[in-house]
């Protein structure tokens, strides 16, 4: 009987999640064309990934309305208003910091990955699958098909049970999604050991998971797939989130739960980072070139009103593609070796020790043979 109610609670759960995802027609059009640019710096070793933003006060900002996904209208907008996104990167790994003004929520839940992986105990996933939704959540997603679109996901139009790899090529996003209602602020959530071990991208700590998508209906983590699941894969992302109403900066542990006073003011941070190259060979990541073009969007959801939001209830922070520009080392862009002056001065110093050895060679030589034409020779014999 036990098992029946899974089962049910489980079907109940993935209804839920295919009628909030449904294909929603023509894309929504935004009042400002809804596109927008974010700036990617080279500043090596300046980030820590901890969620805190102290270090990213010298970094630019771009700036965007949160507007509703598939309602995009400026009446609705996010009351706690705009989301701020920088992004650096150290010609290596490339990282991101999302702020948003929000009063503090926080309710401990379990955490519900996919289809595929359901990390809950039982009573958690039956009676408290809700409560991990009363928490913010962010997410990212960047395009992998040079025919993926922002709208529905990459677009792909198969539903599950045809969308495959071959069907959809072409249309493949990479999305890092991030809900906090599992994790400790200040600590560090994404890529382990242990779910790499299994080769997909999951999170069994913190929910902070690696997936990619066709469409809606057809999302998977890395290395999970509708027919069969690939070992080769991994989540390659790493983050943080923190709250400025937080005041404990020594290190919060989970009894420390819920962490801060609910309904405080303030403001959220979202720290990630990841490589700018994976080893990918599934078409399941993007890869970001420096100093070409690349393409991402921002994803906000909020428990207004303390309810639980739905995976279609989300705020986005444009109507298409925003343009992620990773630009170039201007060290790099204007390095002109020097001249090897060290070089030089040791080439002239020995030249001249040359020149001066055969001098005095020469000096000596002459001095000798000279020397000896005016001594006599005497025989030994009269010695």
């Amino acid at each position: 009987m036990r098992i029946l109610a899974l089962v049910v609670a489980a079907a109940a759960l993935l209804a839920a999640a295919a009628t909030a995802h449904e294909h929603h027609g023509e894309a929504p059009t935004c009042a400002g064309g809804g596109s927008g640019r974010v700036l990617a710096e080279f500043r090596p070793g300046e980030v820590n990934l901890d969620g805190h933003p102290a270090d990213w006060d010298g970094v630019e900002a771009s700036e965007f309305a949160l507007l509703p996904a598939l309602d995009p209208d400026e009446d609705k907008a996010y009351a706690g208003g705009k989301v701020f996104v920088k992004a650096v990167h150290d010609g290596v790994n490339i990282f991101f910091m999302l702020k948003v003004d929000g009063d503090y929520t926080y309710t401990k839940g379990c955490v519900v990955l996919t289809s595929e992986q359901v990390t809950c105990a039982f009573d958690w996933l039956v009676e408290h699958y809700s409560e991990n939704k009363k928490c913010p959540s962010v997410a990212l997603m960047f395009q992998i098909g040079e025919k993926a679109m922002y709208y529905n996901m990459g677009g792909c139009k198969d539903m599950p049970g045809s969308c495959t790899s071959k069907s959809c090529r072409g249309q493949e996003v990479d999305i890092m999604h991030f809900s906090v209602g599992n994790a400790i602020p200040g600590r560090l959530y994404g890529g382990n050991h242990i779910d790499n071990a299994d080769g997909n991208g999951g999170d069994r700590f913190g929910h902070l998971v690696d997936l990619y998508a066709w469409n809606p209906h057809c999302r998977y983590l890395d290395g999970i797939g509708p027919k069969e699941n690939n070992s080769n894969a991994q989540n390659d992302w790493h983050g943080a989130w923190w709250h400025s109403s937080l005041t404990f900066h020594s290190g919060f542990v989970d009894d420390d739960s819920p962490y801060g006073k609910q309904d405080e003011k303030g403001t959220y941070y979202f720290e990630f980072s990841r490589p700018l190259r994976t080893m990918d060979r599934l078409q399941q990541d993007a890869q970001f070139t420096i100093g070409g073009p690349n393409s991402m969007a921002v994803a906000f959801w909020y428990p207004n009103d303390g309810k639980p939001w739905s995976k279609s209830e989300h705020y986005s922070a444009s109507c298409d593609w925003l343009v992620l520009d990773i630009q170039p080392s201007m060290e790099a862009a204007h390095y002109r070796p020097a001249p090897n002056r060290s070089w030089d001065a040791a080439t002239a110093f020995a030249l001249l020790l040359s020149v001066v050895a055969i001098c005095i060679s020469v000096f000596v030589g002459y001095g000798a043979s000279k020397n000896r034409s005016s001594v006599q020779f005497t025989p030994l014999e009269q010695i």
